[in-house]
């Protein structure tokens, strides 16, 4: 039993490793990728500093029709371009693909929906400083969106945790597919309980986190 349990926690940390690996690696391209697409959604909306109605609408429209789309079925209809961008369709990298693709989004929406909360006010006094768009987005707009942006984002790490629960439909491996194969299907619930366990911890660690950097930034 004790040599049993020693390779159930070896491969406990394994696929630990490779969770963290794909939310990590995820977080850092969809939130860059993400911020980008929600700072021109917000800046081009109408009455925007940058504003194109043309853009606004376009984003817009993709963002509503990708953003609902079910992970799993994402997945699915992403096959063509996952194995034409990462060179495969299964394993663990193509499904960093298709989470950065899901979280992009997701993040944008978090994003523009934070900057509209900014008051109108104080970026209409920046401009007519004669301050220029770029100005305003490094120097007004982020700064005092800050503290709920790093809330929105910690929200968004929670759903990538969730995400990367689903890697192992398509050979992605990680934490939620160690549950299902080395535990759900061979009947041992102690070793589902266990990565469910883990899984909790690190959704209460980023959740911990994300609520002291917020607050850290809405102070200043």
């Amino acid at each position: 039993m004790t040599s049993d349990w020693g390779s159930i926690l070896g491969s406990l940390l394994e696929n630990l490793w490779i969770t963290l690996y794909m939310v990590a690696f995820t977080l850092l391209l969809a939130g860059i990728l993400g911020l980008a697409l929600g700072l021109v959604l917000y800046t081009t909306r109408p009455g925007g500093i940058l504003a194109h109605r043309f853009s606004y609408a376009v984003i817009n429209v993709i963002l509503n029709i990708v953003r609902p789309i079910p992970f799993i079925i994402l997945i699915a209809a992403l096959q063509p371009v996952t194995r034409a961008i990462v060179g495969t369709h299964i394993g663990t990298n193509a499904t960093i693909f298709v989470m950065v693709v899901a979280a992009t989004f997701s993040i944008a929406r978090v994003v523009e929906q934070n900057l509209v909360s900014i008051d109108p006010g104080v970026i209409e006094a920046v401009r007519a400083a004669g301050a220029r768009p770029r100005h305003i987005i490094f120097a007004v707009l982020i700064p005092e969106a800050l503290g709920q942006l790093i809330l929105g984002y910690t929200f968004i790490v929670v759903g990538i945790v969730d995400m990367s629960a689903l890697a192992g439909v398509i050979g992605g491996k990680g934490l939620g597919d160690f549950a299902l194969v080395s535990g759900y299907m061979v009947f041992r619930w102690d070793v589902t309980l266990l990565a469910t366990a883990t899984i909790i911890v690190i959704v209460q660690l980023v959740q911990f986190l994300g609520n002291r950097l917020a607050r850290k930034a809405l102070r200043h």
